[in-house]
């Protein structure tokens, strides 16, 4: 009679987490946008919501707080992530 009380199966689930843990240390939390910057290209009706709109700076807030950055090519993403910064 074989006692087979560990088998590699009844440690499968641990992956996940472990996977989830190193995708934290490696790239961060998310964040999502709370509010931007933008310069209005509007001439003719600077009040069109429809107008273009060139975005200088976005500002997300999340776990750690909140944090701006600088917009990418006039736009801003609806997500970001971000790690914690550590005081040297």
């Amino acid at each position: 009679m074989k006692i087979r009380y560990l088998r590699a199966s009844y440690f499968i689930w641990i992956i996940v987490p472990l996977a989830t843990y190193l995708g934290f240390l490696s790239v961060g939390l998310p964040h999502i946008i709370w509010s931007y910057s933008y310069r209005d290209h509007g001439q003719k009706n600077p009040a069109n919501p429809f107008s273009g709109r060139w975005y200088t700076r976005c500002t997300y807030i999340g776990p750690y707080a909140a944090f701006s950055t600088a917009a990418r090519d006039g736009q801003c993403d609806w997500f970001r992530f971000h790690k914690k910064q550590t005081e040297k």
